[in-house]
């Protein structure tokens, strides 16, 4: 029950920055989307020749994941940018509200555009006939009279488009938008039902009451009640008032803190913040990015510090293959962040968290295997489980390489149900994180790589170029360096499984603070 109180809790004081932000997404979006697709509708009803390519383009929009169409404009956005610094000297932020916007105005078009040229295409031609025999110009008869008698017709098209803007936004949060989706993407990566649920009811309900509001207006048109329309504008004005004004009030954050969508990350990005808050900076995060992504985003400086991985840096982001040892990996990944984009690596937190192969104590001893050359002996009946990053990652061609297996079957699982996976018997063998509680929880046996085809995974504090020079910024983040071993790691990363003490990343990084004051 404690657990539940805690996680409401921690719902709720992340609600007006969460449903402020989600707002201010999906009113811009849907004003944008108006401002495009009204006008091209009305175009689109006066040409045939231009209305099937038009809503042709529309309706193909929607047959594209709205994930993907949002993780796609980012890119698109970081290529702009550095064309526009190099070319004219100023850039822009391609991660967050930008690609979110976009891709959620084009989601917002179709319902507009179908329903506005249907609307006008639907007015009796006698009526057109009768404006124009009484001297009406083409521009009068469209403003006073196809407009208007097209208004109900248009305006539920608008309804359609505000409820699925609304719904869409929550899955802004990969791209670094916060939103009503942060509760619902955390809550699966940490099993935290309570930030689930929490998080599509605040959805449905600020759909629903959008939707009741615009509804109000569509009424008005039809009924021509100019009561019913003054109603819908205060209401909508009341609902995104009150949703943007705590957020106006917190003002511009100093320092964007990046976190991968892992329950580790969040736990470090809270250590973080709390860090750089005592140090008197105002803080945002940016929770849910893959690992290119939080990367691109930090030598772009549109976030600002984040804790990345040694073997991710040297594998994904420097194109190197095989092991050089700790030492000169480091040493060489320092140097090439400092060379190639001016970030800086304030050094390792002290835990490695490796990738590494890893099975049920009973199930590996059964067969015998002890390490990944024993595994590729028995891999062609064996399921494998791995996250969702991991089959398109180099270490995974690498170790694939090195060993030679090839497995009966391959899943992929969110991190969190990817231990139960292998708890329950539903895989053999997962991709497990060296540094993760849940290792010893389920009585895991993590196998050795005796060729040493995966690199070490040191936790290392990065800085954007734009702060890499902040001698207040860096002396917060100091007391991070060498304070965090494996064990501590584990023990914070178990806190936040659900099914043990049930306590949110935010907890566990007090705690985590706490053991390092201490020296413990």
């Amino acid at each position: 029950m404690g657990g539940t109180r805690a996680s409401f809790a921690a719902a709720l004081a992340n609600l007006p920055d969460y449903l402020g932000q989600h707002v201010l997404l999906s009113l811009s979006a849907l004003l944008l989307g108006l401002a495009i697709s009204l006008p091209l509708g009305i175009i689109a009803a006066r040409s045939r020749v231009l209305r099937g390519p038009v809503l042709g383009f529309a309706s193909m929009i929607q047959t594209i994941p709205s994930l993907a169409l949002l993780a796609l404009f980012y890119p698109v956005l970081l290529v702009l940018s550095v064309f526009a610094q190099s070319t004219f000297g100023a850039g822009f932020r391609a991660l967050g509200f930008l690609p979110a916007l976009l891709a959620l105005t084009l989601y917002s078009m179709l319902p507009v555009l179908r329903n506005t040229v249907s609307a006008i295409t639907g007015i009796d031609p006698a009526v057109i006939m009768a404006a124009r025999a009484v001297g009406m110009t083409k521009r009068q008869t469209l403003f006073l009279v196809e407009l208007p008698l097209a208004a109900p017709v248009i305006m539920a098209g608008i309804r359609t488009a505000a409820v699925w803007v609304i719904g869409t936004a929550t899955l802004s949060t990969p791209v670094g938008q916060t939103s009503l989706g942060n509760y619902i993407f955390t809550g699966l990566q940490t099993e935290n039902w309570i930030f689930v649920l929490f998080g599509c009811v605040a959805a449905a309900l600020l759909t629903m009451v959008v939707d009741r509001l615009l509804a109000l207006a569509e009424q008005s048109f039809s009924e021509h009640s100019f009561a019913k329309l003054i109603a819908c504008l205060v209401g909508l004005a009341l609902v995104v008032g009150a949703s943007l004004a705590p957020m106006l009030a917190s003002g511009r954050a100093d320092v964007v803190v990046g976190v991968k969508n892992f329950s580790e990350q969040y736990i470090l990005g809270s250590l973080i913040e709390r860090h750089l808050s005592e140090a008197g900076f105002s803080t945002v995060r940016r929770d849910n990015l893959g690992s290119a992504v939080v990367f691109r985003a930090l030598t772009a400086n549109d976030v600002n510090v984040y804790i990345d991985y040694s073997g991710t840096i040297w594998t994904n982001e420097m194109k190197r293959t095989g092991n050089p040892g700790r030492k000169v990996m480091l040493r060489e990944i320092r140097k090439w962040l400092k060379d190639n984009y001016g970030v800086a690596d304030l050094g390792a937190v002290g835990f490695e968290n490796a990738y590494a192969f890893a099975m049920r104590r009973d199930r590996a001893e059964a067969l015998g295997i002890h390490t990944i050359a024993d595994l590729a002996a028995h891999a062609s009946q064996l399921k494998l489980g791995t996250d969702y990053e991991f089959p398109s990652r180099p270490e995974w061609r690498a170790v694939s390489k090195a060993y030679h297996f090839d497995f009966a079957v391959k899943r992929q699982y969110q991190p969190n149900f990817m231990y139960r996976a292998v708890e329950t018997g539903d895989v053999d063998v997962i991709s497990a994180f060296s540094s993760d509680g849940r290792i010893a929880q389920y009585d895991l046996v993590v196998l050795g790589d005796p060729k040493g085809a995966l690199p070490p995974y040191d936790a290392i504090i990065l800085v954007s170029p734009s702060q890499a020079h902040d001698e207040k910024l860096l002396k917060a983040l100091e007391p991070l360096v060498g304070a965090i071993d494996l064990e501590t790691m584990q023990k914070a990363n178990l806190m936040v499984d659900r099914s043990t003490n049930k306590r949110t990343p935010r907890d566990a990084a007090i705690w985590l603070d706490r053991q390092i004051s201490t020296g413990h």
